[in-house]
């Protein structure tokens, strides 16, 4: 782990830098010396990270349901040319091209973390070993080390000696108390979020390899946490728990504001839209408007929930528009009158009884 961190050194200034801007902050209301100075500023250099890569998530999105909805043709095509390795490869980028995907889009986010990250672990270490660091003096590193949560020091391991966490000022019992519990919540947070992307947010129509290597990933990437968790400080635990925390909050947003079409959260979403639009009588709100006006767009190619949907509208009375708006199905008919000129509608003669076909017409009286 610290020959990886040594590769991130060139970020670790700032990454210090900006601990520093944020301890002195939160030092003038705590003191300076507190942990809960030092832990709110890893909470913020979180949140001011993962800001900033909003725009990536978007990213990771947008590829993810790419991929998603590539995986029948991409199977097609691993069916097609499984004794041509070479085709098979050229044929796939071929389809990423045609469809302006790019698989690596989906790990964007995790690779940008990843600077500070280890950049953050750099810090924490060197607090550890008593070594100033960035923009860290000798004063500030005092400052961290007496720093604690929860009994913990801030560079403390789960795997430190009871003679290392001494020096720290802590009971290696405490130490490892609370590494555990946030290698618990952090393992358990990560689960979840995957968790609910697998129930929630992922097309059922469609079953693919994808959705089983999610499905595993579901599974091995909290392990992995948990492994790793042991040799992580404290204060890394507090980084990593947070960003986890935040990921779950940021999701379970995007499955209930714009969930994958085909999804279960698409069908949840879509039953609210139709209450929404029972109690306005229309479509309030541009984002509501452009998700009914793409239902309204696919015509023919609706999945079930969007299907539904336009059938539950149609029961209500009510034709969703290409604008994104409903009427009246009476308003809708009298529109689709006067786009094709406005011409009356030829009305069909009564149909007549048996008794009626065989009985003659009488013929009218004349007057002498």
């Amino acid at each position: 782990m610290d020959t990886i961190a040594s590769l991130f050194s060139f970020i670790t200034t700032p990454v210090s830098w900006i601990i520093v801007q944020f301890h002195t902050l939160y030092g003038a209301i705590f003191g300076p010396d507190s942990g809960w100075a030092w832990g709110l500023s890893i909470v913020s250099l979180v949140i001011l990270i993962r800001i900033c890569l909003i725009p990536l998530f978007v990213k990771q999105i947008k590829a993810t349901r790419g991929m998603q909805a590539l995986q029948p043709k991409m199977k097609a095509i691993q069916e097609r040319y499984k004794n041509d390795k070479q085709r098979q490869s050229e044929e796939m980028m071929k389809l990423y091209k045609e469809t302006g995907t790019n698989p690596l889009s989906s790990c964007l986010p995790i690779l940008a973390q990843s600077p500070f990250f280890f950049a953050l672990y750099s810090v924490l270490s060197a607090i550890a070993n008593g070594k100033t660091i960035g923009v860290i003096n000798q004063q500030l590193l005092e400052s961290a080390r007496q720093a604690h949560i929860f009994g913990a020091p801030l560079a403390a391991k789960f795997m430190d000696s009871e003679e290392k966490v001494a020096a720290l000022g802590a009971s290696l019992m405490d130490v490892r108390i609370v590494t555990a519990v946030m290698i618990i919540m952090m393992s358990l947070s990560q689960f979840y979020t995957q968790r609910q992307l697998m129930q929630k947010n992922v097309d059922l129509s469609v079953k693919t390899p994808f959705m089983q290597q999610q499905k595993m990933l579901m599974y091995i990437f909290p392990l992995i946490f948990a492994f790793m968790g042991i040799n992580f400080p404290v204060g890394v635990l507090v980084y990593w728990l947070t960003t986890n925390v935040w990921t779950m909050g940021q999701q379970m947003y995007v499955i209930n504001q714009n969930p994958t079409p085909g999804s279960k959260a698409q069908d949840q979403y879509l039953t609210r839209l139709l209450k929404h639009i029972g109690s306005h009588g229309d479509v309030k709100g541009r984002r509501r408007k452009k998700i009914v006006a793409t239902i309204v767009a696919k015509g023919p190619d609706r999945n079930d929930n969007e299907r539904k949907f336009i059938t539950a509208l149609t029961k209500q009375g009510l034709a969703a528009q290409a604008d994104g708006s409903v009427i009246k199905s009476a308003e809708a008919t009298a529109d689709s009158d006067a786009a094709s000129g406005g011409a009356p509608k030829r009305q069909q003669p009564k149909r007549q009884t048996k008794a009626q076909r065989q009985t003659p017409p009488s013929k009218p009286s004349s007057k002498k």
